[in-house]
């Protein structure tokens, strides 16, 4: 898993925390559904999927500077 993370370029990930990890942009999918979360309110199976699809780039980003360190 850490050498294909680490195969991965900056740039590409960069790019999908900015594209996907913050679609729509007004405001932003991940946030919502983070603050859905927090009140207890992620039932659906959709949003739980919204959830892991809008946040995946940015554990792949923490991921990432953790093995490059």
């Amino acid at each position: 898993m850490e050498q294909f993370i680490s195969q991965i370029p900056w740039s590409v990930i960069i790019f999908l925390c900015f594209t996907l990890g913050l679609a729509p942009y007004y405001p932003p999918h991940l946030f919502e559904k983070l603050y859905m979360l927090l009140q207890g309110r992620l039932k659906k199976p959709i949003d739980w999927f919204d959830l892991c699809f809008h946040s995946a780039p940015w554990v792949l980003l923490v991921l990432k500077m953790i093995y490059d360190r």
